[in-house]
């Protein structure tokens, strides 16, 4: 399995930017308030990837590795970078989502008591899904083999 490349999560970004602010604009007035709880739903996933990594790095670091007990199954090393690319995919969508609505949202500030008072939420949402990113290319980071050589196509 490859890393996960930062080109596929950018462009995750951009074009999750463009579809939400076009639908920002066009059914803005049709959406509900935007709360800052609704832009950290996020964040209790990315404490628990990242702290998962830290687990992992330790248990590969130590050399814990195998079916013993006190060992981490490598099923269970798998299933987390498994976990890790899909997260690395939502937190960088849900990121995009949030950044095409602060885009729109942002200059209507002045103009617009609800936008104003939808900017921190969105704000927030915009912070969570990149710590989402972060803490799935961590926990991905964190399980790979001791030996493995760094893969160059990871930094494109």
């Amino acid at each position: 399995m490859k890393p996960t490349r930062a080109l596929d999560l950018t462009a995750n970004v951009l074009i999750a930017a463009v579809v939400a602010w076009v639908a920002t604009r066009w059914a803005y007035s049709s959406f509900p308030p935007i709360t800052v709880i609704a832009g950290a739903s996020l964040y209790p996933v990315a404490a628990l990837e990242a702290v998962l990594g830290f687990m992992i790095r330790t248990r590969v670091g130590d050399e814990r590795i195998g079916d013993g007990p006190r060992q981490l199954h490598p099923i269970t090393v798998a299933r987390a970078v498994a976990l890790a690319k899909a997260s690395a995919q939502v937190g960088s969508l849900a990121g995009g989502v949030w950044l095409g609505f602060l885009v729109w949202v942002y200059p209507q500030r002045s103009s617009l008591h609800a936008a104003a008072a939808d900017t921190p939420g969105a704000i927030v949402g915009l912070v969570a899904g990149a710590a989402l990113v972060a803490a799935a290319l961590w926990l991905e980071y964190c399980c790979r083999a001791p030996g493995e050589p760094p893969d160059e196509s990871a930094t494109a």
